[in-house]
């Protein structure tokens, strides 16, 4: 017994030491690629959220702040190491969820090689560590769980709490036969409801939770009952997520509606005592249990009252709310708005199990549910939510997209194109199927499966949305790539990453041999595996091309396949012919599994996921506020401007004078209510509106209506108008409604030269580009709430504080004012000076000395240079931002007489920009700066740029000439066509440049490629 007892002890102390060697290993590789500072996407605002304890977006994440919040003060007051630490944080939650991972691999391989109560001997000890260690090593180097671990996001804490709980009940199995084993049901309960203030992808993980619990504890194991534990586990999964995550706050805020508007009581005395009612129930409930001797229920009300104590965390999100935090998303103080906070309200409704195609019309509306406000002393009903009615509907709606969505027409074009539907034809069942199975389910979850066990091309996202044949964002192993047949483009760059599949092998492997051996865990796994992957398609529905790569969504899925991977060296050894030494076969096993799966994928991921030497999304946002005069207000759209900018502002307090104002949130009440106070150093907008004029469901939208005005009207007269309580400047509808209405789009802003040169917008010395009055044309049909917060900037800045926009914004949210935008750096900046109207391009202008200053002197350049590592993002959006600017600065100070200056920037170019070319648009701008250079006498540089655009039009030529040879189905017609377009250009620019030799070459290329493409050419 003594010996027996020493031997377990020796079994387990070999599991423990090994499961923290993995956490070890797998920290200090994300340690060592650790991103030193803020990352693209969330990561700006989650740090930001962190280090202030502000309110994040939609559905909050407050456990993951205030954990985010701790690992900040390990910064010690530098700001500049904030991002840092809370990096750290996630490489440090991503190490425990590997060192779980192999904690539950081994318990899953001691179940396979059927030992329970036995001695382990020697080699079975070599056989499960040697399972452990391949599989959560393997997992440690793929590539979505890499990418997470490295960067301040919600991914990597999610993870963690689903290996902790996965691991848990593997616990609860080996002792489930004890007394008070069911503590770690009770510890499971708890760890969920902490997710939740994480992410809710770890809810995902019920199902298989419970079918280990029916397995261990149910006695008469069949199809019938099985199935019966499955639709429970169901149901559990529905109760969690709606029921107590949802539905607590929704009865809250109605409980609260009642006793403030029935019985006249306070705000939030409803809310306080639904509060005690559910506790005393539970109390009550618990006492119950424990006095008629109900284990089963006693656990069941435990687990649900340790989810309340995990989820509680969300008390976190009204408190701060209320404080009025800088970043405060939807400002959910209250429980109505945060029911529709944490319910994403904002973001509108997926159809599910029934709804509308995406060519289905409205044929009516009528008012839905209501939405309450505060008011002074009740709630008070905002606007009812709609419900449209269409003229037809289906099951299991997959294609879908309705006119009332902004992104209807992108949406409706992206299904007739995959699918190859005609315009005018009809939308099948069998479509909305073949679109299931081919986007949602292929490229939007299997492309992803396989980039992580096979190998992928690179990471150009847009391509691998949109292109079930191409190369770019496509998975690949590598074995039957070579030049002809693959761009060297992809062949060269650190993003590609063959695997030969040689994890999916080993994986598949284990998979099949565990359904062999032990069907009931291999089951589990498989239920892991599909609600972490495949259900979570299906439940998302994401219509379209999304605005990034959705791999992260589905990581829990692939630390299910990593376990078979561990299994697969079990697996490998089974197969070993008998008369081989079991040690000697477990040792090259395990030597085997080692090389094609941990060995392997860290060789070849290594490379693209070491980001310890980028600061692209730091310096980009600094950028753009370095470009902005002193107390600007900057407007910009999309989430890797804004969370960067949040970021640079709020953690490292880089430029406070500069308002940053998001265009998509302010189209949200409380978004402008937020503008019109002081925040940092920023003062409020010159917002004029009192609340009323544009709380929700008043002025949300200011329909155009042609009242045939002649002229231009001034902007300051049009915004007194839509904004009028007065019914004669209403129009009235067939209902008998009215609304405010826009009577024009031709507006005008008189300009008084003495304010302007008061407020030094401008320099004496461009008081003679001034114009009187500015004119412009209000392109939308309609006004929308961030639209009318700019007409009220407009109408009553009165030069006060510059006006600037994004470069990287889109020309819709301009509202018309290109004519007086001028480029200065990073942004656009609103001028008074008479329009050019000879120019195709309203926005080329620069107003150049002012962009030399900011571009040479104020500018940040991420590493591009001498970073070992540069993401999708830095690539293919960033980089060619940058080259576009240094070629229209050098380009604009050659036009306004400054050549020294000039060529000082293409110096600086030089200095700072490596020799890269991602896409077309940095090809042009490089042809562009060619032309440039040869204009200054500069012929070095500008034939280094042309021979570097042409080594890779070349590419693209000789790629797609393969394609087109071959038939592959890959061949690019828009491709070739801008290639060849882009090779013309080089011929007339070193011709006109006097490089007679580069030009000739050119042109025997081009003349080749014309007979080689000329059947495409022709089209």
């Amino acid at each position: 017994m003594k010996k027996l007892l020493h031997f377990i002890m020796s079994y387990n102390k070999i599991n423990n030491l090994l499961g923290w060697l993995c956490f070890t290993l797998a920290s200090l590789t994300y340690i060592l690629t650790l991103e030193p500072s803020v990352s693209f996407w969330d990561c700006g605002e989650f740090i930001s959220c962190a280090y202030k304890l502000q309110v994040s977006h939609q559905p909050g994440y407050p456990l993951f702040a205030m954990i985010g919040k701790a690992f900040s003060l390990l910064s010690m007051g530098d700001r500049t190491k904030v991002a840092y630490f809370t990096n750290l944080g996630s490489a440090l939650a991503s190490g425990a969820t590997i060192m779980f991972l192999f904690w539950s691999i081994t318990a899953l391989a001691k179940k396979l090689l059927a030992i329970k109560n036995t001695t382990v001997n020697t080699t079975q000890t070599l056989q499960i560590m040697g399972a452990g260690l391949t599989g959560a090593l393997a997992f440690t180097f793929t590539d979505t769980f890499w990418f997470s671990a490295v960067e301040t996001i919600v991914f990597a804490w999610s993870s963690l709490c689903t290996a902790i709980v996965f691991w848990a009940i593997l616990k609860w199995d080996a002792v489930a036969d004890e007394p008070q084993a069911d503590r770690w049901l009770v510890f499971i309960a708890y760890v969920i409801g902490l997710s939740i203030g994480i992410h809710l992808l770890n809810l995902l993980t019920i199902p298989a939770l419970v079918m280990v619990y029916y397995f261990r504890r149910h006695k008469n194991i069949n199809v019938k009952s099985g199935l019966l534990a499955f639709a429970i586990s169901i149901l559990i999964l529905a109760f969690v997520q709606f029921g107590i995550r949802g539905y607590t706050i929704g009865l809250a805020a109605r409980f609260d509606l009642f006793f403030v508007n029935s019985l006249g009581l306070g705000f939030g005395s409803g809310v306080l005592f639904f509060f005690l009612l559910i506790i005393g129930l539970l109390i009550a409930g618990i006492q119950y249990s424990i006095r008629k001797q109900k284990h089963l229920l006693n656990v069941s009300l435990l687990c649900i009252v340790f989810v309340y104590f995990g989820y509680s965390s969300f008390v976190y999100i009204p408190i701060r709310a209320s404080a009025g935090t800088n970043l405060n998303n939807s400002h959910p103080s209250d429980a109505f708005t945060m029911y529709e906070y944490l319910n994403r309200t904002q973001y509108g409704e997926t159809p599910l199990l029934k709804g509308p195609y995406f060519d289905a019309k409205i044929t009516d509306v009528t008012d839905g549910t209501p939405l309450y406000r505060k008011g002074k002393s009740k709630y008070e009903v905002a606007y009812n939510k709609p419900n449209y009615v269409y003229d037809h509907t289906s099951i299991l709606p997959r294609m879908w997209s309705t006119e009332e969505n902004t992104t209807f027409a992108q949406d409706a074009q992206f299904y007739r194109d995959w699918l190859q539907l005609s315009d005018n034809a009809t939308p099948t069942f069998s479509d909305n199927l073949r679109w299931m199975f081919s986007w949602q389910m292929y490229q939007m979850y299997w492309r992803y499966f396989m980039w992580n066990f096979v190998g992928r091309y690179n990471d150009d996202d847009m391509e691998g949305q949109t292109n079930m044949n191409g190369i770019g964002g496509n998975w690949t192993s590598g074995l039957f790539n070579n030049a002809s047949n693959t761009p060297k483009f992809v062949l060269n760059n650190v993003t590609y990453t063959p695997l030969y599949a040689l994890p999916l092998v080993v994986g598949l492997f284990g998979m099949f041999y565990h359904f062999k051996k032990r069907k009931k865990d291999a089951l589990v796994i498989t239920l892991l595996f599909f609600f972490t992957g495949l259900a979570i398609v299906l439940y998302v529905n994401q219509p379209s091309v999304q605005p990034r790569e959705r791999d992260y969504s589905y990581v829990g899925s692939f630390y299910a396949f990593a376990i078979w991977i561990g299994l697969g060296l079990i697996a490998l050894i089974d197969i070993v012919p008998k008369k081989i030494s079991p040690r000697f076969a477990t040792i090259g096993a395990m030597v085997i599994c080692t090389i094609v799966g941990p060995v392997l994928l860290a060789s070849k991921e290594w490379k693209n996921h070491d980001r310890s030497t980028k600061m692209a999304a730091h310096d980009m946002a600094y950028n753009y506020l370095m470009s902005c005069p002193k107390n600007a207000i900057l407007f910009d759209l999309g989430d890797n401007d804004t969370y960067s900018l949040w970021y640079d502002q709020e953690v490292e307090n880089i430029r406070p004078d500069v308002r940053i104002v998001n265009l998509s949130l302010l189209s949200a009440d409380w978004s402008v209510r937020q503008m019109q106070r002081k925040i940092n150093q920023a003062d409020a907008l010159p917002i004029t509106m009192s609340f009323d004029k544009y709380k929700l469901g008043t002025r949300d939208v200011i329909r155009y209506n042609d009242a045939k005005i002649p002229g231009y009207v001034d902007v300051k007269d049009i915004f007194d108008f839509i904004t009028s309580d007065d019914k004669r400047t209403h129009v009235e509808y067939t209902n008998g409604t009215t609304e405010n209405y826009l009577p024009t789009k031709n507006f005008k802003l008189a300009v008084n030269a003495d304010d302007v040169m008061k407020n030094k917008v401008i320099t004496p010395e461009q008081k003679g580009l001034l114009t009187d009055t500015m004119k412009w044309k209000f392109p939308p049909n309609y006004i929308t709430k961030e639209n009318l917060a700019m007409i009220d900037i407009l109408a009553h800045n009165d030069w006060k504080r510059p006006i600037c926009f994004t470069t990287s914004i889109g020309q819709t949210s301009m509202v018309g004012l290109q004519p007086y935008l001028y480029q200065e750096g990073f942004t656009y900046r609103l001028l008074p000076f008479k329009t050019d109207s000879s120019l195709a391009d309203q926005l080329s202008k620069i107003n150049s000395l002012v962009m030399y200053s900011n571009m040479m002197d104020k500018f940040k350049f991420g590493n591009f240079k001498t970073a070992r590592y540069l993401d999708q993002q830095s690539i293919q959006v960033f980089y060619p931002q940058l080259v576009s600017t240094f070629s229209d600065l050098s380009a604009g100070l050659l036009k306004d007489g400054h050549p020294n200056l000039a060529l000082n920037a293409l110096h600086k170019y030089e200095e700072v920009m490596p020799d890269i070319n991602p896409n077309f648009m940095t090809a042009q701008g490089k042809i562009t700066m060619a032309d440039t250079s040869y204009k200054l006498d500069y012929a070095k540089l500008g034939n280094k740029l042309i021979k570097s655009v042409n080594s890779y039009l070349t590419d693209q030529l000789d790629y797609n000439y393969h394609q087109l040879q071959k038939d592959t189905g890959r061949l690019s017609p828009r491709d070739v066509q801008i290639s060849m377009s882009l090779l013309n250009n080089m011929v007339a620019i070193t011709h006109n440049g006097n490089q007679k030799e580069l030009s000739g070459q050119l042109v025997a290329q081009l003349n080749d490629y014309a007979e080689k493409f000329k059947s495409i050419l022709q089209l």
